[in-house]
């Protein structure tokens, strides 16, 4: 991956509803060169996919929460486990295993407290595999970015 394959990644990232020719001409490529690249971009599974950003607000009130969950051991099978469950979970944003006083944290969006309680029947007390968790529920939301640092 070059410097021109940087600078089409950080357009896509921007618009990726960018017609080829207007992604040629931000980049500086002929818009034949710029298709090749792009098509091996996405053939190689740097570009995983593109979709849609909606905005939440739009689409009426809803709540995004950081959950911390600790398991109950120190256990691949259960972290494989839960991990399957949080992918199933379509309130779960994001999910990551990490390091420190907690094993996982998530990014948990839904639409009133009420649906967050079902979340937690359903889906955190679903199997014997978490001790604990903690919610911290998201007052305002100041930064939500997609977009990754590229260094161009």
């Amino acid at each position: 991956m070059d410097r021109l394959d940087l600078r089409i990644l950080d357009q896509l990232q921007q618009d990726a509803s960018l017609t080829n020719q207007a992604l040629a001409e931000r980049v500086g490529l002929s818009p034949s060169a710029c298709l090749k690249r792009v098509r091996r971009l996405r053939e190689s599974g740097v570009i995983q996919r593109e979709v849609a950003i909606l905005a939440p607000e739009a689409l009426g009130a809803s709540l995004h929460m950081v959950v911390e969950v600790t398991m109950v051991r120190d256990d691949r099978t259960l972290y494989r486990r839960f991990t399957q469950r949080m992918e199933a979970a379509p309130e779960v944003m994001q999910c990551y295993q990490v390091t420190g006083e907690v094993d996982f944290v998530l990014i948990v969006s839904v639409a009133d407290m009420e649906s967050y309680d079902r979340f937690c029947d359903n889906v955190l007390d679903a199997g014997q595999d978490v001790h604990k968790f903690r919610t911290l529920i998201s007052r305002k939301r100041t930064k939500f970015q997609t977009r990754l640092p590229l260094g161009i």
